[in-house]
């Protein structure tokens, strides 16, 4: 059986921890092969928030990319994939994307996954949001991202912020068809 690629990238936007625990996660779904992105500011708030290194995170990627690599295999819409997910996105980024801007390889494949008609889910990490951002995210669902900020759930009673994670990226991997074991869906009081 071929492994369903997925693209995860990491900006620098606060919260990188959505990106690898979704490599973590995906690490126990051996279908799924993960495409590592990132951009030199997730770099340093990886290590800021997260204490890990850089060398860390990409060891739980399949494969992983540098921010300069363009000749990259995920640059070209040719690279089959299921598609792409940016956790945490900046509003820098996002706003990239939205005006189809390729600074360095993670908005270059987040462009060719919009233009081969794959999905792109942005975690959006940014809060209170001003009318610029709102209007760069309309922008961005227009040419067909879909715009999943974190909102925590609580109808899985979460026990740590673990949980809350845990959640927030399996609801976000169910946009990819990608179904964790242990997620709680709603389901109707009895």
């Amino acid at each position: 059986m071929t492994a369903r690629r997925l693209v995860v990238g990491i900006s620098g936007a606060s919260a990188p921890i959505y990106g690898i625990r979704t490599l973590e996660l995906l690490g126990q779904v051996p279908e799924v092969e993960t495409h590592l992105v990132y951009t030199r500011t997730a770099e340093r708030t990886i290590a800021l928030e997260t204490g890990r290194t850089l060398a860390d995170v990409c060891r739980l990627a399949d494969v992983v990319y540098a921010p300069e690599q363009m000749e990259a295999a995920v640059s070209s819409g040719s690279f089959q994939t299921i598609g792409m997910l940016i956790a945490p996105c900046s509003i820098n980024t996002l706003s990239s994307i939205a005006a189809s801007f390729t600074k360095d390889l993670l908005t270059r494949v987040a462009d060719v996954t919009l233009k081969e008609k794959r999905p792109l889910v942005l975690m959006l990490r940014e809060s209170p949001l001003h009318l610029g951002h709102l209007r760069r995210m309309v922008e961005a669902a227009e040419i067909g991202a879909t715009i999943a900020p974190p909102i925590p759930s609580f109808y899985h009673r979460p026990e740590s912020i673990d949980d809350v994670i845990n959640h927030s990226i399996g609801r976000t991997l169910g946009l990819f068809g990608i179904e964790l074991p242990d997620l709680k869906r709603w389901a109707t009081p009895v």
